[in-house]
């Protein structure tokens, strides 16, 4: 079992930034991808960035040159860095992981969920 921690979000005034955190745990031997997604109230849960290692990063182009996503591969944390929000970026944001496990077991995992709301 891998578990993912989530910090970071809250409130933010437009054009503001804002920084999330996601730290894996747990049975991993290999962590392939990290990636954000965010669900927006009634939508549909869409990506938002994702770094695999080796790999340049993907970007959803809603938050292309606003968003940066890194990661500490030492550490097993993934970072997104949020800038020029908008009304719109109000969501939950959720981190996910695609890992293989100590025992050669592949398996998607998804953190709880982090509160972001852009708003005067």
């Amino acid at each position: 079992q891998v578990h993912l921690v989530e910090s970071g979000g809250g409130l933010v005034q437009p054009g503001g930034s804002l920084s999330l955190s996601c730290e894996a745990s747990g049975n991993i031997f290999n962590l392939l991808t990290m990636s954000w997604y965010r669900q927006i109230p009634g939508e549909q849960r869409e990506l938002v960035a994702q770094k695999t290692s080796g790999v340049s990063p993907v970007y959803a182009d809603f938050v292309k040159g606003r968003f940066t996503i890194s990661r500490d591969n030492a550490k097993n944390t993934a970072t997104l860095q949020m800038g020029s929000l908008k009304p719109g970026d109000t969501a939950v944001y959720y981190c996910a992981a695609d890992v293989i496990g100590r025992d050669f077991r592949r398996g998607d995992y998804w953190g709880q969920g982090a509160q972001v709301t852009v708003s005067a």
